[in-house]
């Protein structure tokens, strides 16, 4: 009857997904400017993802841009996503295509163990590989989540680290007698990593747009979601005039950058050490049983 059931509810489901595409659907208004948006880079946040010919397939590609048209459509942004993709130079299309695709594998798991199974002599329930094949494909689709969560943590924790060096750079050219716009660009020309290299980028493009280097400080603060950049533009927009202040404002943020960096990697270490304390309890205790129980045995008579 389960499987009857089952069957029945996934024979309508797929009847009902079928009528529902042939139905002819009416574009509103609002999907149609969010399309035009989406084929313009002026419309909307867009990344910067490295070149990833040859590391996805030709499938992979075509599902992430037909789900990224959707999104489009559909008039959703994603401006937090897609600043964090940026961030880790992935295109978005990628990104949706991968989770998509986990999520499909994560699903189809669930029949593969049943097969292996029933090769193997022992019978399952239907409903067993069912549940089993939704709670991969649940936990398969969150998977590419975590994974940038992770790499956006350690970049901007790399980025937030290459700011410190920067302003200590633009700090001495200062009072080397350079003004601010020169002291920051060669500031970012002397470092080869990629936060000096999107740093040096941002400044390049304002000096041919005609914005100020604080602006497009800011501009690239709000892109990749790093407080210090944008805390840097605002205060150099208030003293961009002054060079003793500028110089001064500066080593006092690359001190308190460096304070805050030693004060993380403290607790980095510290937290460490508490795990490596725990694991050591741990064994300590599994080897006390291991040394009482054949004692333990002997006296209980068991």
């Amino acid at each position: 009857m389960t499987a009857a059931l089952i069957t029945g509810a996934v024979v309508g489901l797929g009847i009902f997904l079928l009528i529902l595409a042939l139905i002819p659907r009416r574009v509103s208004m609002v999907r149609q400017l969010a399309a035009f948006d989406a084929a313009h880079p002026s419309g909307r946040l867009r990344s910067r993802p490295q070149p990833l010919a040859g590391k996805e397939s030709r499938i992979s590609r075509k599902l992430g841009a037909a789900l990224a048209k959707f999104c489009a459509e559909q008039g959703w942004e994603f401006p937090s996503l897609r600043a964090s993709l940026a961030l880790v130079g992935k295109s978005f299309e990628s990104y949706l295509a991968s989770k998509l695709l986990l999520a499909v594998f994560g699903l189809l798991l669930g029949p593969i163990l049943l097969t292996v199974l029933s090769i193997g002599g022992i019978q399952l329930p239907l409903a067993v590989p069912l549940w089993a094949g939704l709670l991969l494909a649940a936990v398969f689709f969150f998977l590419p989540d975590l994974e940038l969560k992770q790499k956006v943590d350690r970049r901007r924790r790399d980025f937030r680290h290459a700011i410190g060096a920067f302003l200590d750079l633009v700090a001495m050219n200062l009072a080397g007698g350079r003004g601010v716009p020169e002291a920051l660009m060669s500031a970012s020309e002397i470092g080869s990593g990629w936060a000096m290299w999107r740093i040096r980028d941002a400044l390049t493009n304002a000096r041919i747009i005609g914005q100020t280097p604080w602006q497009a400080l800011g501009a690239l603060g709000e892109e990749v979601r790093i407080d210090e950049l944008r805390d840097l533009s605002a205060a150099l927009s208030l003293v961009a005039e002054d060079g003793a202040k500028v110089r001064e404002s500066l080593a006092t943020r690359a001190a308190s950058l460096r304070r805050r960096e030693l004060a993380e990697l403290q607790g980095q270490a510290g937290e460490r050490s508490q795990s490596m304390l725990v694991a050591q309890m741990l064994l300590a205790i599994a080897f006390l049983i291991f040394l009482v129980y054949p004692a333990v045995r002997v006296l209980l008579g068991v």
